[in-house]
């Protein structure tokens, strides 16, 4: 049980307590108008079974008394468990959101890479809902549900050990039936759960490539991978409610029995004269409301396990372990590479025995055939994988025991697929510094060639951007991302490609701009096109994941290798024309 609150509450069991308290207080408050209405059936009873001359007026008007101020307090209870449980859910869930999203940014990027996108978005969004309907709808309703009859049991020993008994007799078949049940309800819930996590990836890939479906005219018909992930989310469905239902049902049977053989034995006791009809009942009326907070905590338990692995899948992200590091980043921002290898989940090593030095405040390009290893050494780099052989090293300290945030303070970087954030274009760029004003956001965008078309918008720097940078063209969106690489002013600049989406005019301003980086500053580049680079400090060469050449783009040429191949191939190729 307490695995399954832990899990329920993603790991923040003591955020529902307070909840549960106020569940189990209005439950029991529930029950006390029926104790006066208890009282109030005895006075009458014994008015007209003549065991009182006259019928006890003062104790009746007491009874109906307090009747109503157990109303008021019911109200009371009520209204303040409201409040608890869904402030409280409410409150865990947006905490926890936020917990998980902070935590997923700490992650290395090879675990995200692994992990579908719709499956992490399954989990901040569809997990936590889950998680809400059982802290809001769930959680107390259950624990009350169970504890009140409990407690009622306990006090009606007092009373009459064998009404009580008899009220509960079912309750250790009903246990054992859904013990029984329980692991054939978690592997139901959890085929069910991936159903809908593959319903969701297929539905988030179908979505992404609308343009696509769209342009080729593609049905409905030509997706068999969607249209079988709903009918297997229906078939799992269907299973889940159909094999589990009857089992519930009966186990709810066997608890309800006990109001039936209450009655029978209040009956046969009332005659024997062993038990007073006010008392008989009193039973019925306390037995008759206690069941009904536990019918329906049997018929949410199975909802209950269902929503406790969602918390389960939260908690094991949540355990992930993140990046480690404590040590603060060195002031100086030369970077080397020394036998550094590195492969993707497949075994095949994309970097093989890397060697290469970028001195501080210079210029490195980084070139080579697609699939040599350009951008995974870039991501390396910065971090966002560690190598599995080797070190990189950052002022000459492994970055591996450098904190990872504060390394990232030091570097900023241009992605070849840039995405901006669905916001305005004066907050796309002020990403790189939240504390930016507005003169310097212009003087970065300035620098990065984009400030004349951002004018030009209807709306300027507030022209909202669509999600992914969707409005803008692709050259439109790279100007964006370099202006918020110069605006957060790191001293190590990694440009994957930045030039790749620019025109010939914008491409020369890029140029420029970039050399005006260079001073201070440690700039590593990956360019495919070779004209971009021929002012480098160096050029490392890659080829099948190793370095075959580096130096200057003279010296490259009149080796002849590799480096001197690709600058011919594009020399040849750049005067390629088509013809009708």
């Amino acid at each position: 049980m307490r695995k399954l609150l832990y899990d329920i509450t993603a790991g923040n069991p003591g955020k529902m307590w307070k909840p549960i308290l106020w569940a189990v207080l209005a439950n029991l408050a529930n029950m006390l108008p029926f104790g006066c209405l208890a009282w109030a059936v005895s006075l009458v009873y014994a008015y007209y079974a003549k065991e009182q001359a006259a019928l006890d007026t003062q104790s009746l008007w007491l009874a109906w008394g307090g009747m109503a101020v157990f109303l008021i307090v019911v109200f009371y209870c009520e209204r303040k468990a409201y409040r608890a449980i869904y402030r409280g859910a409410y409150e865990a869930s947006v905490e926890g959101r936020t917990n998980l999203a902070e935590h997923l940014r700490k992650l290395p990027l090879g675990f995200l890479m692994r992990k579908d996108a719709g499956e992490l978005g399954h989990a901040i969004m569809n997990d936590f809902t889950q998680i809400e309907n059982a802290g809001t709808s769930i959680l107390p309703q259950l624990i009350s549900g169970v504890l009140i009859p409990f407690l009622a049991f306990f006090g009606l020993l007092f009373w009459d050990w064998r009404m009580a008994v008899a009220m509960l007799a079912g309750f250790p078949v009903t246990i054992l039936i859904l013990w029984g049940v329980s692991r054939l309800e978690r592997r139901l819930g959890t085929s069910h759960s991936r159903a809908k996590v593959a319903l969701a990836n297929c539905l988030q890939e179908y979505l992404y490539g609308m343009k696509v479906i769209k342009a080729y005219n593609l049905r409905i018909d030509n997706f068999q991978r969607l249209k079988q992930s709903f009918y297997r989310y229906m078939q799992e469905s269907i299973r889940l409610e159909g094999v589990l239902g009857p089992f519930f049902l009966v186990a709810m049977a066997f608890m309800q029995m006990g109001v039936s053989l209450l009655t029978i034995v209040g009956v046969y006791l009332v005659l024997g004269g062993e038990l007073t009809v006010p008392l008989f009942a009193m039973f019925l009326l306390v037995g008759a409301r206690i069941f009904d907070p536990l019918s329906v905590a049997i018929m949410r338990l199975p909802a209950f396990k269902y929503d406790a692995m969602a918390g389960e899948r939260i908690v094991n992200l949540l355990a992930e372990p993140i990046m480690q590091g404590e040590q603060a980043a060195p002031e100086e921002h030369d970077i080397r590479l020394e036998e550094v290898s590195f492969g993707y989940d497949d075994g095949t090593l994309v970097l093989d025995g890397v060697s290469v030095e970028m001195k501080k405040g210079t210029l490195t390009a980084i070139v080579g055939p697609s699939g040599s290893g350009k951008s995974t050494l870039l991501r390396l780099i910065a971090r966002f994988y560690d190598p599995v052989g080797g070190r990189v090293l950052f002022g000459g300290k492994d970055e591996r025991e450098i904190d990872p945030e504060k390394l990232m303070q030091k570097i900023s970087m241009v992605f070849q697929d840039v995405y901006l954030f669905q916001d305005t274009i004066r907050n796309n760029i002020r990403y790189g510094r939240e504390d930016a004003t507005q003169e310097e956001i212009e003087a970065a965008a300035k620098e990065a060639c984009c400030h004349d078309f951002i004018m030009k918008l209807p709306n300027g720097y507030d022209t909202m951007v669509g999600e992914g940078g969707s409005t803008l063209s692709g050259g439109e969106k790279q100007r964006i991302s370099i202006a918020r690489a110069i605006l957060k002013n790191a001293p190590v600049l990694l440009l994957d490609e930045a030039t790749s989406s620019l025109d010939p005019e914008n491409e020369a301003d890029m140029q420029q701009a970039i050399g005006r980086l260079v001073k201070g500053r440690t700039v590593i580049l990956i360019a495919h096109r070779l004209k971009t680079v021929v002012n480098a400090d160096n050029i490392i060469v890659l080829e099948k994941g190793k370095v075959v050449e580096q130096g200057r783009h003279q010296e490259l040429l009149e080796k002849g290798g590799l480096y001197a191949r690709l600058w011919e191939l594009q020399r040849r190729t750049s005067g390629w024309k088509i013809t009708a």
